[in-house]
């Protein structure tokens, strides 16, 4: 094999679709512990932003543009929609004009506007799972890779299925896309901090309640201070909230995380308890689902986006900090590049 993408995610996706585009000669295979997008791709907020969690890096490029021509080139509808987004803070003050004025521990308004948007992520996810599949890539779900054996050839040691039975694939390259699961195989479990973003969405609202709110442009926002709070407007009039996050066990695995446990109630129900006093016509707001996202972080908040510390020929890619829908999907297509050498990787990644 030449190519094996560990994680059938954004980043994963967009990889290996990237990568049969530009050697449609070589073999890829995609590996999936679970389903394609049961990860963070499958339970992330939908808000594409330009930059990092920590901010423009240099050599980063055009995030959002470049997310938008992978869209185009890959033939991928998302409802992917460049409203512009909102920062929104209780410090200093908001600008002159801002539709959002609400009271959550202070005055909190718009303080500024930035590029970003919104998508449907599960479309998103499905697209680049096609557009993977039609240009070659194999994509193997309910396929755990339990580690890699580092030697003159890269061996991956994969669990297929539920009765356990046990194959080698030996790879040329690497990619290793599992964000904030298989830290220890990726090596970030001693560098990285991963964490449970918790979300919860409305029934839906008419549209006088979204110009009572402030929402009814649609843009998306999210706060520049502490406590954190984000959201936007949906398709179907929905209004999706977030804020708070969960510690996982001493395993680290969130996906271990139990959301009816009495934290995550207490959690949820304080996420509900803030929506509704924002403002007076969220009073009554009925609330309909509620999940959670696995999110990692690491202490400067840049992506992780470097060499494995046991080969040069395997290459880790995660911890966007909450940032990752369109910068998983740009970093990808890079990822993609530097696999086949055509691209070295960036210096704020190690």
């Amino acid at each position: 094999m030449d190519f094996a993408i560990v994680g059938a995610g954004f980043t994963g996706l967009a990889a290996a679709a990237r990568l049969r585009q530009l050697a449609p000669g070589k073999s890829v295979i995609v590996l999936e512990t679970d389903r394609v997008g049961a990860g963070a791709s499958g339970r992330t907020g939908g808000i594409p932003l330009a930059e990092s969690a920590a901010g423009d890096l240099p050599g980063l490029g055009d995030v959002l543009a470049s997310f938008a021509a992978a869209l185009r080139d890959l033939q991928i509808e998302c409802d992917f929609s460049l409203t512009g987004a909102w920062e929104i803070g209780r410090r200093g003050k908001g600008l002159a004009n801002s539709p959002i004025d609400w009271q959550d521990s202070g005055r909190l308004r718009v303080v500024r506007e930035v590029p970003g948007g919104t998508l449907d992520p599960g479309k998103l996810v499905g697209g680049l799972a096609r557009a993977a599949h039609g240009h070659g890539a194999m994509i193997f779900e309910n396929t755990a890779v339990d580690s890699v054996d580092w030697g003159e050839h890269l061996v991956v040691n994969v669990a297929l299925g539920q009765d356990g039975r046990r194959e080698k694939i030996v790879a040329e390259r690497i990619l290793l896309a599992t964000n904030a699961s298989s830290l220890r195989l990726a090596g970030l479990d001693s560098s990285t901090h991963p964490k449970l973003a918790l979300a919860a969405l409305t029934a839906r609202v008419s549209e006088e309640l979204l110009q009572a709110v402030g929402l009814a442009e649609r843009k998306p926002f999210y706060t520049v201070d502490f406590p954190y709070l984000w959201g936007r407007v949906c398709r179907d009039n929905s209004i999706m909230w977030g804020a708070g996050l969960l510690d996982p066990p001493d395993s680290g695995d969130v996906g271990q995380i139990n959301l009816a446990n009495e934290e995550a109630s207490q959690a949820f129900n304080l996420l509900e308890q803030r929506v509704r006093s924002l403002h007076p016509a969220l009073k009554g707001i009925r609330f309909t689902h509620y999940w959670g996202g696995p999110i990692l972080f690491r202490d400067n908040w840049r992506p992780v986006f470097a060499n494995h510390r046991h080969s040069s020929r395997a290459i880790i890619l995660g911890a966007y900090a909450g940032h990752g829908v369109a910068l998983s999907v740009h970093l990808g297509c890079w990822a993609a590049e530097a696999l086949l050498g055509r691209r070295d990787l960036p210096d704020w990644g190690s």
